[in-house]
């Protein structure tokens, strides 16, 4: 299957495919792992670490198949920039590596469990240089080519199809990866992260930071999603033309505010039920649903219970 191909599926299906849930908080708070700065590259320096990882994903595949769609398979790579290296005590040779071992890892995964019934995108994760819940580190575009282009070129020569930024909290950097990916030739895809307002850590509303990410790039992002929010967060926000350029939700369990949950010492999972259950409003409010899955404190529980509420239909509808 090639990526043309497996990118058409996704973007043409009837029904959305799944994606996995919090990585990092589960490895954190349900295997017991260290994993200092948030940095899941952690895992692939040990054999518990890709045995977690590969456990880890084959529960969410394993939702994939019985819901009968594809599967967005993410790299261990939310915090492996080369702006990471020095606060993890690394070279920038050894971020390199840990990228493309992800890659390599996501790629023999797909390798041994990809069918027709169930196409495997092979997504590359770019996280922010700053924290994904505050605009600590506001960069302009071109400074956000400049610290992401090596990430996103690491991961274009290991294999990925598609490169995800995730937990974006402004609209510079967003468009910094997106050039970045431009020019290493893949498709890409902003997510961004939303307050309990619905906005963006900068205040700026959602629909204005996907609008005028359009405009600086061209409409070149395939799609864009919120995450690092509970659903009651922003399911009221969407509406207006702009929602028909969101296809992918990556919610939280917690109604936690982020301030919250920096200071939370126990993990707080929220209610599995309903969060798959507040997912119905989505089905609705969103025209071009494509990914569901799950953020902080989330896990195959809460996915499971959106995919059961949000796709209807038998195995060959993707």
């Amino acid at each position: 299957m090639t990526l043309n191909s497996r990118i058409d599926r996704i973007l043409s299906s009837r029904q959305p495919w799944l994606t996995d849930g919090g990585l990092e908080t589960s490895m954190i708070f349900h295997d017991g792992f260290d994993l200092p700065l948030f940095a899941s590259l952690h895992l692939l320096e040990s054999d518990d670490g890709l045995s977690a990882l590969t456990k880890y994903f084959d529960r969410y595949l394993s939702i994939a198949r019985e819901a009968g769609t594809g599967f967005v398979l993410d790299t261990a790579t939310w915090r492996s920039g080369s702006a990471w290296a020095e606060p993890l005590g690394r070279t920038e040779a050894e971020m390199e590596n840990s990228v493309r071992a992800a890659v390599t890892f996501a790629d023999a995964f797909r390798a041994t469990r990809e069918t027709s019934d169930t196409p495997i995108i092979l997504n590359g994760v770019i996280g922010p240089a700053g924290d994904g819940y505050s605009p600590d580190t506001l960069l302009t575009a071109d400074a956000s080519v400049a610290i992401h282009l090596k990430q996103a070129r690491w991961m274009a020569d290991a294999g990925a199809d598609v490169i995800s930024a995730v937990t974006m909290t402004h609209t510079a950097e967003a468009i910094g990866i997106v050039r970045a990916a431009q020019a290493v030739g893949l498709p890409v895809v902003i997510s961004f992260t939303v307050e309990t307002d619905g906005h963006l850590p900068t205040g700026q509303p959602l629909g204005e930071a996907i609008a005028e990410t359009d405009a600086a790039t061209g409409h070149a992002p395939i799609y864009y999603m919120v995450n690092c929010a509970h659903p009651d967060h922003f399911a009221g926000n969407l509406a207006g033309d702009w929602i028909e350029r969101v296809s992918g939700i990556r919610a939280n369990a917690s109604r936690m505010s982020h301030a919250e949950l920096d200071e939370a010492e126990e993990l707080d999972d929220g209610d599995p039920e309903e969060f798959g259950h507040l997912h119905d409003q989505f089905a609705v409010r969103l025209p071009n649903l494509r990914v569901i899955g799950g953020c902080c404190g989330t896990d195959d529980r809460h996915v499971g219970c959106a995919a059961r509420h949000v796709i209807h239909t038998p195995a060959h509808a993707a």
